[in-house]
């Protein structure tokens, strides 16, 4: 069995590699050399310490598209170049499928979910989500952010008073920010209260299952599994879905989480299904809803919309959590961004107590332009998903706003690609782009988007940035993010300081999502110590 299997493999390895000679597309776009036939450059950049780091570099010696030998000796083409971005995410609809690695994985951890269907079906899932996600649902959930917030607040304050210090002391910000927006999520997507904020979530099953997934499971992958990912394109789709079986850490972590997500949704569907109260508000009911007004042909199957409750958890918690976090980290070493933040807070209260409200609006919070503009500048400098992979469908031609120079020499302003072509898209270089940004991109400054004079572009789904994806694929809850964020930023930097700790330095590493970690403390695990202090 094992001599059969060894064989069977080799074969298709052997056929990888023969159809990776026969494709020269790209032989004349330059980029770095491969560091080996069998991983090329993938483990190099997977196991990188600074994410960005070496697509900055290439970005620097190769212009803003470059070609990288991924495993086998394939061709990957890589660009962070305005035009061809447009052109894959938002001209071509879905002409470029996520590519089967991205797609199999994610199946995993979410299964049959709105991040793992294609065309057709992702229409069909979207349509059906999209009325839990408009303007009018949003402003229902934003008391729970700032309930979420408040208690948050009082959680540091409690913190610190148990310190030596009565004003302050080191939080490790991420920590609590994640179980705060687990609680959020659990409250405005189900209407279930998961409390881990002040329990961290023991006796809740799925919390257990959730914590620490993908640390355990897409950080720092080994070279078999990298080249082994590499062959599962050429594998069909009804083959690959043993994949949750196969006795490894990384599968087995994402078979037990998807199992337990699915055993919680239906408890909680079923739960409400036999309440007397009607009316829920919460995303899953809306969306179950909004699924049975559909024609039968169009729905969601039961096993569909039990995968959503997966992928909110995911989509909805750890991205919010880790760009506060990064936002938190870039203000503890701008003390007077900070301050700039909380004059606007004093100003909007001040407005909303004139009209007779207690509390702040969506337009307040939509209304403190240097608020928003840091919380932009946070998306920018620290995506939290700093590539997206995608395939070409059919044999295309990629436009570039900033022509390229050759192996040969030429100068070109298109490539041309076949059918199958890999393409990475470096949002973090993007992100970075002093075409795009001014010369200061790589620095923090959140005056840029107060720039009206500043060229404008339409690339993404928010303020010109692909921290969201863009296009048809682009991130449906975005304005649910943009909206928390606003909110917790807000109660944190209004009854809080920040200072970063002297002789700290934090690496940003790719485990699915850029996570941040202590320099020479990485086997602590994730964390953002600050310190933080009560304003008096």
């Amino acid at each position: 069995m094992i001599s059969g299997v060894a064989i069977c493999l080799v074969a298709l390895i052997a056929y990888i590699a023969w159809r990776n000679t026969q494709r020269y597309t790209l032989k004349d776009i330059r980029g770095p050399a491969s560091h080996s036939f069998w991983l090329g450059s993938e483990k190099v950049v997977r196991n990188a310490q600074q994410v960005g780091d070496l697509e900055f570099q290439w970005a620097r010696q190769y212009g803003s598209t470059w070609m990288v030998k991924g495993c086998l000796g394939e061709e990957v083409l890589w660009t962070a170049d305005p035009r061809a971005l447009q052109y894959v995410f938002h001209t071509s609809g879905y002409r470029f499928s996520k590519r089967t690695v991205v797609t199999e994985t994610t199946r995993l951890f979410t299964g049959e979910s709105i991040l793992t269907a294609d065309t057709v079906d992702h229409q069909r899932h979207r349509k059906i989500m999209n009325p839990a996600f408009g303007a009018a649902q949003l402003r229902t959930f934003l008391p729970v952010f700032r309930r979420s917030a408040a208690r948050l607040s009082q959680k540091w304050k409690d913190i610190i008073q148990l310190g030596d210090k009565s004003d302050g002391c080191i939080v490790n910000v991420s920590e609590t920010l994640s179980r705060m927006t687990l609680d959020v999520i659990g409250e405005v997507a189900f209407d279930y209260r998961f409390g881990v904020l002040n329990d961290n979530g023991v006796d809740n099953e799925l919390v257990q299952a959730f914590n620490n997934l993908f640390i355990d499971t897409l950080l720092n992958p080994s070279s078999w599994d990298i080249i082994f990912k590499s062959t599962w394109r050429f594998i069909p789709q009804p083959v690959l879905k043993y994949l949750k079986y196969l006795p490894y850490k990384e599968y087995r972590r994402f078979a037990t989480y998807l199992q337990t997500a699915i055993r919680t949704g239906k408890t909680i569907i079923n739960e409400k299904a036999a309440s007397t109260e009607k009316g829920s508000k919460d995303i899953i009911s809306i969306l179950v809803q909004s699924n049975l007004m559909e024609d039968a042909r169009a729905q969601l199957s039961e096993r569909e919309i039990l995968s959503q409750i997966a992928t909110l958890l995911v989509a909805g918690h750890d991205t919010t959590a880790s760009s506060l976090t990064w936002l938190l980290y870039e203000l503890s070493k701008h003390p007077e961004d900070q301050q700039r933040i909380r004059d606007e807070i004093k100003a909007a209260r001040t407005s909303a107590a004139a009209r007779g409200d207690d509390d702040l609006l969506p337009s307040d919070f939509n209304n403190m332009d240097f608020t928003n503009a840091v919380i932009k500048e946070g998306l920018r400098l620290h995506p939290i998903v700093p590539t997206l992979i995608r395939e070409a469908d059919s044999d295309d031609v990629i436009p570039l706003s900033q022509p390229i120079e050759t192996r040969s020499g030429k100068i070109i302003n298109e490539i041309p690609i076949s059918k199958g072509q890999g393409i990475t898209a470096s949002i973090c270089t993007y992100n970075r782009l002093q075409s795009v940004w001014g010369e200061d991109a790589d620095v923090w400054n959140p005056s840029r988007f107060l720039d009206n004079d500043r060229e404008k572009s339409s690339l993404g789904v928010f303020a010109n940035l692909m921290t969201f994806s863009a296009g048809l694929r682009g991130c449906i809850g975005w304005r649910f993010a943009v909206l928390e964020m606003q909110a917790v930023l807000v109660e944190l930097v209004e009854n809080f300081e920040y200072r970063f700790p002297e002789g700290a330095e934090m690496v940003r590493l790719n485990a699915g999502l850029m996570v941040p970690m202590v320099e020479g403390k990485m086997h602590e695990g994730v964390q953002m110590p600050l310190e933080v202090s009560v304003i008096g």
